[in-house]
C-alpha cells in the first residue's frame, strides 16, 4: 500500500475463522475506498490465521497481526491494532459483526465538519435467528448533534461501546484499552468521555451487532455469556473502575449518572433471563451483586424503571425468591405482583409501603377493566393426552373484588373451559382444569403452530380481561402425542409463560407438504394477472345488473365513511337495490344482514363485473376497467390541506406508469361527491377529474350535523371512559416517509397523563397505515381507538380535537367544538414530506402548537382558547362546511341512482339506525363558556 489510508479499521478476532471473512468484507465494501483493514488475531488456535492470510493475499488493503499468546480479552488486540494503524482516524470491528456500507465515510465527514474528538453512531442488533434488527437506545441517536463534553449529556454513558465510533488516532494512543479484564469497553468509554472536549452524534446505523441465539453453534460473545458468574464479577469490576475514573478526573458529580447506566443496562441484562435460572444460581447472583448495589447512593435508584428498582430492593434485602417473582414481570406478559398496597394515592409492590417498591407510575391499579392485570401462575402435568393445570390467581389491585358476578375461563386456542376458582388463605384463588389435547381440533389438515393458554375473567357486562399463565421455567418441557400431531408443552421466553407448540407427524405431515405444493399451484392460477384477464372477458360479454351495487369503504377496510351512510339511506327507503360490500378483512363492524365478499376473491371479481353501480370512498382495484354500462360514484374520504392526486408524493414524480394508472382510475368515475367549493378548487384539478359533481355535502357528515347521543354513549361505554372525564380525540395523520413507524404520534403522552389524567381521557385514533402501541402505563389515560369501526362516534363523543394535518379537521368543524393543532414538524411536512395547499397556521380554527407543554396549557385554558379563535373558526367552517346541511345522503341517492319511485314516509331527519338526533355541541355549548358564540347557520 503506497497511499496513506484515510481510515484504519481494526478487526479483532479469536478462533472465529467462519465469521471473519464477513466482517472484513463489510470493511472492504465501504464507500470510502482509501481504507485499511488491520486483522488483530489474539493467538487463535483454529483456522483463523489461514483465513486471514488468504484475505490479505486477495486485497492489499488487508494487514494481519498475530499475537503469540492469547490475552483473554479484547483490550490487547485493540491496542496492538491502534499501534499499527497508519490512518489519522480509526474504527473498531469485532469479527462476528459488520459495518454498514457508508459507516466510515459518513463519520469521517462528520468528524472533519465538527472538529470533534470522536463520532458515535447508531448500533443495530441483528438477531441471526429471525433476521430482524432493533436499534440500541434509539432515543440517544434520534438527532444529529455536537456535544460539548459528557457533562452536557451524561445520558450518553448508555453508549459504552467502542465499535460504533470513529476516533482520532492520536487520542486513542493516549487512551489505551485495559488489557487484564473483560468489559474493558466500559472502562475505556468512561475515560474517553472524560478526555473528549467535544464529540459528535449521528442518527444513522453504522454498526450491525450480530446476536447469535444461545442454541446456535456459533461461539457466544462475552456479553452474551450471562450464565457464567465470572461474567457478573467482571461487569461489577468494570463498573467500579469506571466510577473511580470519573472521580479521578474531577467528574465525581457524574458518578450517579454512570451508576444509573449500570442499573438500566448492565444489571438489566442479568435480570431479564432470571426467571429461567434455578434458585441456587439466583442466590449466588444476589451475593455477588449486592455489595456493589449497597454502595450506591439511594438517589441513584429514584429515576430508574420501577420494576428494576423493585428487583434491586429484593437484592439489597437478600430475598432471591422474591427477586424471581419480580423478574418475571420485566418481560413477556409483564405480570403484576402477587400483592400490592395502595396508600395515599401511591401503589407499592407487596404489602409494605417501601419507597424502593413504589410502582405508582406503572398505573397498573388504574387501568380500565379490559386492560386490568391479574397474575396467573400454573403448574402443568401431563398423563396420556390430558393436561392437568393447577392455577393460582392473584388479584393485587382488587379488580375481581370490585366486579361481583364475574366468571372465569381457561382458553387454549379455540377451546374454552369454565373454571371454578376458590379462595386461598393467602388471598389468592385456586383453580383446576384439564385439557384433552386429543379433543382439540387443529383443522382438517392439522397445523404446525403454537398458542398460549390464557385465563379470561368475564364481568357481567361481557367485558373480558385476560392474562397469560406463568410457569416454572426450571420444569423441563414435555411432549404429548395426539392423533397426527405431537404437542410440546413448556415454558416459553425469558418471562417463562406457558406455550403449546403443535407439529404435524406421520402421513399428515406428508399430506401437508403436498397441500402446500398444491396451494402454490392454485395461487399461480389465482394470481392477479389471471383474475384481471378473466374479469376483462366477463365485462366484454355480460351486461351489468341494474339491481346490483358493489360498495366499498377505504379499500375494504370496514363499514364506514360516505358509502356507509349512502347504504343506510338506501335501506331506509326500502329500495330493491341489492348491495354487496367488499371487505378486505373480517366482517367486524358490518351489519349482521350485510352481504359481503372478500376483496379480490373470485366472488369479488364476479360482483365487480356484474354490478350496475360501484360506490366507494377511495378507489376500486386500479387496474380493473369499469364495465361499459356500470355507473361509478366516487365519494372520496376527506378534504383538507394536504396535497392529493398528482401532487401527492407517490404520484408527483415523473414516472409514467403510476400516473397513467391513476389517470385511468379517475376516468372511471361517473360522479364525484363534492363537500365544498374549496374541495372542488383543489381536488378536481389535482386529480384531473372532468365528470359530474354532486354538490350536496358529505353523507358521512349528516350525523355530525344532527348529532347522535346514542353514538357518543356507545363509544364511551366501549372504550371504558369514566362518565366524569372530558374526552380529547387525538387524530394525527401519517408521515409518507415513515408509514407504520409510529412517528405520527408526536405528543408526549406521558407528560400529558401526568398533567391531565384527573380531568381528561385521550382517545388515540391513528391513521390505518400507522402502527403505534400505547404503553401499558398510559392505558389509564389513553384509549387506543385506531380500530374503532366508526370515527363519527369518536367525534360525537369528544369534547375537543387534537390533530396535525389530518382531513378530520374539516369534518370536526361541523360540531363547533374546539380544535388544537400540534405541528412541531410543520416546515418539514410542507416542504419535504407531504406538501400542502394552505398555510395551516394562517387558517387554523385553533392554536398551532409545537410542544406538549403548550398543548397542556391550551387544554387547561380551553374556554379562553375557544373564545379567542371564534372568528377563525367561523371562517374555517365557511371554507369547508358550507354545504353540510344534514341531507347529503338523501340528495346523493336522489341524484345518482336510477331507482323506481318509492313512497317514503315523511318524517323528521333521524340518525342512522333510527336514533334521535340532537344539535351538535357548538362553541356556545362548551362548559364554562358564559356567552354563547353565534356560528353561521346555512339554509337549505
Amino acid at each position: 500500500m503506497i497511499n496513506v489510508p484515510e481510515c484504519s479499521v481494526v478487526v479483532i478476532t479469536y478462533n472465529d475463522a467462519a465469521r471473519l471473512p464477513r466482517a472484513v468484507r463489510s470493511v472492504l465494501r465501504q464507500s470510502l475506498r482509501n481504507i485499511e483493514v488491520i486483522i488483530a488475531d489474539d493467538a487463535s488456535t483454529d483456522e483463523t490465521e489461514q483465513v486471514a492470510r488468504q484475505l490479505q493475499r486477495k486485497d492489499a488493503r488487508v494487514r494481519y497481526l498475530r499475537g503469540e499468546v492469547n490475552s483473554g480479552g479484547c483490550g490487547t488486540p485493540r491496542n496492538r491494532g491502534v499501534a499499527a494503524a497508519r490512518a489519522p482516524y480509526v474504527m473498531f470491528l469485532d469479527s462476528d459483526d459488520e459495518l454498514t456500507r457508508h459507516a466510515c465515510k459518513s463519520m469521517l465527514l462528520e468528524i472533519e465538519r465538527t472538529g470533534a474528538d470522536f463520532v458515535t453512531g447508531q448500533i443495530a442488533r441483528l438477531y441471526e435467528k429471525s433476521g430482524k434488527t432493533a436499534r440500541y437506545y434509539p432515543a440517544l441517536f434520534a438527532r444529529r448533534r455536537t456535544v460539548e463534553g459528557i457533562t452536557e449529556e451524561p445520558e450518553m454513558f448508555l453508549d459504552s461501546f467502542s465499535t460504533n465510533k470513529l476516533y482520532r488516532a492520536e487520542l486513542l494512543r493516549r487512551l489505551p484499552f485495559p488489557e487484564d479484564m473483560h468489559y474493558e469497553d466500559h472502562v475505556f468509554s468512561t475515560a474517553l468521555y472524560c478526555a473528549a472536549r467535544r464529540f459528535a452524534v449521528v442518527p444513522w446505523v453504522v454498526y450491525l451487532w450480530h446476536r447469535a441465539s444461545a442454541e446456535s453453534d456459533a461461539r457466544l460473545s462475552i456479553s452474551l455469556s450471562l450464565t457464567d458468574m465470572s461474567n457478573v464479577r467482571s461487569r461489577i469490576r468494570a463498573a467500579r473502575l469506571s466510577d473511580d475514573i470519573l472521580r479521578d478526573n474531577g467528574l465525581g458529580g457524574l458518578v450517579h449518572e454512570r451508576q444509573r447506566r449500570f442499573l438500566r443496562q448492565d444489571l438489566r441484562v442479568y435480570l431479564n433471563p432470571l426467571p429461567a435460572r434455578d434458585l441456587a444460581w439466583v442466590e449466588e447472583f444476589v451475593s455477588v451483586i449486592r455489595p456493589y448495589l449497597s454502595e450506591l447512593d439511594p438517589v441513584v435508584f429514584e429515576t430508574i424503571d420501577p420494576l428494576i428498582r423493585v428487583c434491586c430492593s429484593f437484592i439489597l434485602a437478600d430475598r432471591p425468591d422474591e427477586l424471581l417473582v419480580a423478574a418475571a414481570s420485566l418481560n413477556g406478559p409483564k405480570a403484576p405482583p402477587r400483592a400490592a398496597l395502595r396508600e395515599e394515592g401511591r401503589t407499592y409492590w407487596g404489602t409494605v409501603p417501601d419507597e424502593m417498591r413504589e410502582i405508582t407510575s406503572l398505573r397498573m391499579a388504574e387501568l380500565p377493566y379490559s386492560a386490568s392485570r391479574l397474575r396467573h401462575e400454573a403448574v402443568v402435568t401431563g398423563e396420556g393426552t390430558v393436561l392437568r393445570l393447577v392455577i393460582r390467581t392473584y388479584d393485587p389491585f382488587g379488580v375481581l373484588a370490585a366486579t361481583p358476578g364475574w366468571t372465569a375461563f381457561l382458553r387454549a386456542g379455540r377451546h374454552r373451559i369454565r373454571l371454578a376458582p376458590r379462595e386461598r388463605d393467602d388471598g389468592g384463588l385456586l383453580s383446576e382444569a384439564t385439557i384433552d389435547l386429543a379433543a382439540l381440533s387443529p383443522g382438517r389438515l392439522g397445523c404446525d403452530g403454537r398458542h398460549e393458554p390464557v385465563v379470561e375473567i368475564v364481568n357481567p357486562d361481557g367485558r373480558i380481561t385476560s392474562d397469560q399463565l406463568l410457569v416454572d421455567s426450571s420444569s423441563p418441557p414435555f411432549v404429548v402425542v395426539v392423533p397426527w400431531h405431537e404437542v410440546t408443552v413448556g415454558a416459553e421466553g425469558i418471562a417463562a409463560f406457558l406455550r403449546l407448540r403443535w407439529r404435524r407427524r406421520g402421513a399428515l405431515r406428508q399430506l401437508a407438504r403436498v397441500g402446500r405444493v398444491g396451494l402454490r399451484l392454485l395461487r399461480r392460477m389465482d394470481g392477479p394477472e389471471v383474475k384481471l384477464r378473466v374479469y376483462k372477458g366477463l365485462i366484454s360479454v355480460l351486461p351489468p345488473r341494474r339491481d346490483l351495487a358493489l360498495f366499498e369503504s377505504d379499500v375494504g377496510a370496514g363499514y364506514t365513511g360516505n358509502p356507509r351512510y349512502i347504504y343506510e339511506e338506501l335501506r331506509r327507503r326500502g329500495t330493491p337495490l341489492r348491495v354487496v360490500w367488499s371487505a378486505a378483512g373480517t366482517a367486524h363492524g358490518f351489519p349482521p344482514d350485510a352481504r359481503l365478499v372478500r376483496r379480490m376473491s373470485w366472488r369479488h371479481i364476479w360482483t365487480m363485473a356484474r354490478a350496475g353501480y360501484w360506490v366507494d370512498s377511495h378507489g376500486m382495484p386500479l387496474a380493473y376497467p369499469k364495465p361499459p354500462r356500470t355507473r361509478y360514484l366516487q365519494t372520496w374520504h376527506g378534504q383538507g390541506i394536504k396535497s392529493v392526486g398528482f401532487d401527492a408524493p407517490d404520484l408527483r414524480a415523473d414516472f409514467d406508469g403510476p400516473r397513467a394508472t391513476w389517470r385511468a382510475a379517475v376516468e372511471r368515475w361517473d360522479a364525484l361527491v363534492s363537500p365544498s367549493a374549496e374541495f372542488e378548487r383543489v381536488f378536481v384539478p389535482s386529480n384531473g377529474y372532468r365528470g359530474r359533481l354532486l354538490r350536496h355535502g358529505s353523507p358521512r357528515c349528516d350525523v355530525l350535523v344532527h348529532g347522535d347521543r346514542e353514538a357518543a354513549r356507545r363509544a364511551r361505554e366501549r372504550l371504558e371512559i369514566p362518565h366524569w372525564s372530558r374526552v380529547l380525540l387525538y387524530a394525527p395523520t401519517y408521515r409518507d416517509r415513515a408509514k407504520g413507524s409510529g412517528e405520527s404520534v408526536r405528543a408526549d403522552l406521558s407528560a400529558m397523563a401526568e398533567a391531565l389524567a384527573g380531568d381528561w381521557t385521550v382517545v388515540l385514533r391513528t391513521h390505518p397505515v400507522e402502527r403505534f402501541e400505547v404503553p401499558e402505563q398510559l392505558r389509564h389515560f389513553v384509549r387506543e381507538a385506531g380500530s374503532y369501526p366508526e370515527v363519527n362516534d369518536l367525534i360525537l363523543l369528544s369534547d375537543a380535537l387534537l390533530t396535525d394535518y389530518s382531513s378530520l379537521m374539516c369534518d370536526y368543524a361541523i360540531t363547533g367544538r374546539p380544535m388544537l393543532f400540534l405541528i412541531d414538524d410543520w416546515d418539514e411536512y410542507r416542504r419535504v414530506e407531504r406538501g400542502v395547499y394552505h398555510d395551516l397556521p394562517a387558517i387554523a380554527p385553533g392554536p398551532c402548537l409545537t410542544t406538549t407543554e403548550e398543548l397542556i396549557e391550551a387544554l387547561r385554558d380551553l374556554d379562553g382558547v375557544t373564545v379567542s379563535f371564534a372568528a377563525r373558526y367561523i371562517a374555517f367552517r365557511r371554507m369547508w362546511c358550507a354545504e353540510e346541511k344534514g341531507h347529503a345522503s338523501a340528495k346523493v341517492v336522489d341524484a345518482f341512482f336510477d331507482l323506481p319511485s318509492v313512497q317514503v314516509p315523511a318524517q323528521a331527519p333521524r340518525a342512522p339506525g333510527g336514533r334521535e338526533r340532537r344539535p351538535p355541541g357548538g362553541l356556545g355549548h362548551l362548559p364554562g363558556v358564559r356567552r354563547p358564540i353565534q356560528l353561521p347557520r346555512w339554509s337549505g
